[in-house]
Formats: structure tokens, sequence, C-alpha cells
């Protein structure tokens, strides 16, 4: 039988074709074991086999690379179903997790004698967090809270045209029929996420581009005071410190403060504003100069302020992005959509990150 004018009779299911609980705890897990064993690996003498070492220590480097990326994408695609908030306090919490590790970067220059003891207890850190992670997860289903946003969705019927979003009091049409694909339908979340895919990744093109290649060679103009605020200290605190927390402010900000909206043509400007902070860091005192020897800003002061400036621009508009993707999508595209999203931020780091090699020797 036809179905309404303009839908299709193909009815598919929101899922991806691994489950997300699968995917979470099989990423966790490998992860945890990794780590377990470089754990190890710590009080090793591996003096004799440096070659070997080193190959096992990159393989290690790609896996966790690997599901890492795996964790992330699902666990924001699983809260893409979930109110705004939620959204919010997970993107934050990994503001939150960088504002840690540079603060116990601060406590070991400060305070540890032994290399080694100080990269046990680093290890032995993560170890700790990911086995919670695998606790804390298995917990998850047990909550009311969480079961009801967690729970199953009709199979959507989908015509590729535009489609109610999860805020419509018009619920979407449904049916009760098998499928003939589990895959969501990229090509819809694609053009719906175009202009905030475009804003997530050129954020993250800019932050990765400046931070930390360039802004980590920022020295300070008192270095030859030998104080250790300025030589020793001085990039921890202006650099990885201050970036950190200027970018968790900026996340959380989002919990009060929500604007411009997802429509709003001021985010994309807002967003390619921040390609004048690029040339701000470089006329810095980076070090060292080859081609561009001048030095526009005399004061450590400046690094200071970009900095500021750009994590908490970094925050605010990268996390008003990803919170926004998932809900002008129905909800049965929501896990989907958050994946999605997810791949704009890796593909803005990655971006980046290979441009910023490239600025580095133009400097």
């Amino acid at each position: 039988m036809g179905g309404p004018r303009g839908v299709s009779n193909r009815f598919w299911y929101p899922r991806l074709r691994v489950p997300i609980h699968v995917r979470v705890l099989a990423s966790l897990t490998v992860m945890l074991a990794i780590f377990v064993v470089m754990t190890v690996l710590v009080k090793v003498d591996t003096s004799s086999w440096t070659r070997s070492f080193f190959a096992v220590t990159i393989v290690c480097m790609a896996i966790l690379s690997g599901t890492s990326t795996i964790f992330n994408s699902s666990v924001f695609g699983m809260t893409g179903s979930f109110p705004m908030r939620n959204s919010q306090a997970l993107i934050s919490g990994g503001a939150m997790g960088g504002t840690l590790s540079a603060v116990a970067l601060l406590v070991d220059l400060a305070g540890a004698s032994d290399v080694t003891d100080s990269t046990l207890a680093f290890f032995l850190t993560a170890d700790v967090f990911l086995a919670l992670c695998i606790g804390l997860y298995l917990l998850l289903p047990r909550l009311d809270y969480a079961r009801y946003y967690m729970r199953p969705v009709w199979p959507a019927v989908f015509s590729g045209e535009e489609q109610l979003p999860q805020d419509s009091p018009n619920p979407p049409l449904v049916a009760p029929g098998s499928s003939d694909s589990q895959t969501p339908p990229l090509r819809p979340i694609l053009k719906k996420t175009a202009g905030l895919g475009f804003c997530v990744i050129y954020l993250l093109f800019i932050t990765s581009l400046v931070f930390p290649a360039i802004s980590s060679n920022i020295e300070s103009l008192s270095k030859g005071s030998g104080s250790p605020w300025s030589t020793k200290f001085f990039v921890p605190l202006t650099t990885f410190l201050l970036y950190n927390f200027a970018d968790l402010c900026g996340r959380q900000i989002t919990a009060w403060i929500q604007v411009p909206g997802p429509r709003s043509k001021a985010l994309p400007g807002l967003v390619l504003l921040r390609t004048c902070l690029v040339p701000l860091f470089v006329f810095c005192n980076y070090q060292p100069r080859i081609h561009l020897q001048a030095v526009v800003f005399q004061s450590d002061v400046y690094p200071v302020l970009f900095t500021s400036l750009l994590g908490l621009s970094n925050g605010y508009l990268s996390t008003l992005a990803l919170i926004y993707g998932p809900k002008i999508v129905p909800r049965e595209l929501a896990e989907a959509t958050g994946v999605v999203m997810s791949f704009y931020m890796c593909l803005g780091l990655v971006l980046g990150s290979a441009c910023s090699a490239l600025l580095v020797h133009l400097i």
C-alpha cells in the first residue's frame, strides 16, 4: 500500500550496527588494558630493547587513539538523546579533565624528584579513573532518569524531506514494522547540521592551529632574570593551566547562557572572528623565530590575555554548536547526530594539528 504523499514506505531503525553499550564498554576495557600494560612497563628496564619498546609504545598509542575516539563519539551520541544540559555537562567534564591534568603537571614540576615515580603516579591515576568509568557506566542503566532517555525509539518513517525537531509538539510518524536497514541515513543529518558542523570544524581548527604548537613556544620576556616563574612555570601556567581553565569557564557559561541560537548567523560570524587570534599569537614572543623577526607584543600580559580569549571562546562557542546538533533533528536521529558532531570535532582537530606544523615553519 502506498503511504502519505512525500513519505516513503521504507522504515529504518535509528540504531548503529554495534550497540552503544558494547562500544562504550569495549573501548573502556581496551584503554584500561593498555594503560595497565604501560603502567607495568614504567618499572621495566628497556635499555636492552629500545627499538622494540618504541614500537610497542607506538602501537599502544595508535590503539588508544582509536578506542578513545570510539568512546567519545559513542558517549556523545548517547547524550544526544538526553536533555541539552546533560550534553553540556559532558562537554564541560572534558575541560575539567584538562584543567586537572594541568594542575597535576604544575604539582609534579614543583615537588617531584624522580621522573619514574611521577610517570608511575600518572599511569596509576589513569588506571583508577578508567576502572571507575567502567563501574559507573554499568550502574547507569539502574537509574530511572537514564533509562527514560535511553529507552528504544520506534522506527521512524524517513522520506528524505524535512523532519520535525525534537521539541516539536507533533511526534514523528512511526510504524511498528520491520526495517530494511539499521543504519540511520547520513544525508539528512549532514544537511541539517552543515552550518553547525562548519562552526565546530573551524573552531577546533583555529584552536589546534595555535594550541599547543604556537602557544607553548611563547617565552617570557623576563626569561633572562632566572626566576622560576618566567622559566620553569611560565609555559605550564600561561599555556596549559590558563587555557584549560578558560575553556572550562566558557563551557560552563553555556549552562546559563545559550546565545546565539543554532540558526543564528551570529554564531558562524563569531567563529570566523576567532581567526584574528592566530596573528596575535604569532607576534608574541614566540621562539625560535626564523622568518618573522618582529615581536609586536612586548609584554607577558599579552599571551595571558590571548590565551584566555582563545580558551573562553573555544569553550563557549564549541559547546553551543555541539549541544545544538542533536537537538535540531528528530529524537530518533539524535544518537547518530551526536556521533556526526563528534566526527566534526575530530576533523577540526586533525586539520588544525596538521596545519600547525606548517605555521611553525613560517614563523
